[in-house]
């Protein structure tokens, strides 16, 4: 490694930044200046592989992302820490009217949890998954070859219960002002599966898309669905 190792990189990206991508965007972020009320909180894995705005095509300001290994939701009486207080900000702040929980494919998280004998060196890690760990007994009798991905599905939908036992959540669902949607991104196809509880599977999101009436996914931006608890 070199002196600046790979910091050169995000240098010029910043530089190129402010010359051409900020010019054209001027008046967004004039008028971010001024406050921020994005719809939406978007709480899922650090992974470097995953980019919240490339895959939902946002825009600054339209996002709330909360980024952690796991993408996890500690349950309610947990210590304090920062994905709680981001969660209550979100809601009981800026009024977001959904919530996404994205797992992904590939996940190192999920990987640990299922062979926690590779996190000894990860102390910090292991502890941190005790957050995810009441999925393990549910795959004990998955097969090897599916196991991976049904964690990241029980994953999410364990984090989404972790959500309702917030207070700050626990009160907007009561007051129908936010919905709870469970996905999983597989980066490798660009594919998303959203939960369904219907069916109690994850579907495809252009299922999911056709099912609510969106005929394209320039659709979306023009449905505002009456605020409701749903895990989709």
């Amino acid at each position: 490694m070199d002196g600046h190792g790979d910091m050169s990189q995000l240098i010029r990206g910043a530089l190129e930044f402010q010359r051409r991508v900020f010019k054209s965007k001027r008046s967004l972020f004039g008028r971010l200046a001024k406050g921020q009320r994005p719809p939406t909180l978007f709480i899922t894995c650090s992974d470097s592989r995953i980019n919240p705005n490339l895959l939902t095509m946002t825009e600054p300001g339209e996002l709330f992302i909360l980024r952690n290994a796991g993408n996890l939701v500690p349950p309610h009486g947990a210590p304090v820490g920062g994905e709680a207080a981001t969660i209550e900000y979100a809601v009981a702040a800026l009024h977001v009217t959904d919530i996404v929980v994205c797992g992904h494919s590939h996940c190192g998280a999920m990987q640990g949890l299922l062979h926690p004998e590779s996190l000894t060196s990860l102390p910090e890690v292991a502890e941190w998954l005790k957050y995810a760990q009441a999925i393990a007994p549910g795959l004990a009798d998955v097969p090897a070859e599916s196991r991976l991905d049904r964690a990241i599905e029980a994953n999410v939908l364990l984090q989404l219960e972790h959500l309702r036992g917030l207070p700050s959540v626990a009160n907007a669902l009561a007051a129908r002002s936010v919905r709870l949607h469970g996905w999983v991104y597989r980066f490798e196809t660009g594919d998303v599966g959203a939960y369904d509880p219907v069916t109690a599977q994850f579907v495809s999101l252009s299922e999911k898309a056709r099912l609510m009436g969106l005929a394209s996914a320039g659709a979306t931006a023009a449905v505002e669905p009456e605020p409701k608890e749903s895990t989709i």
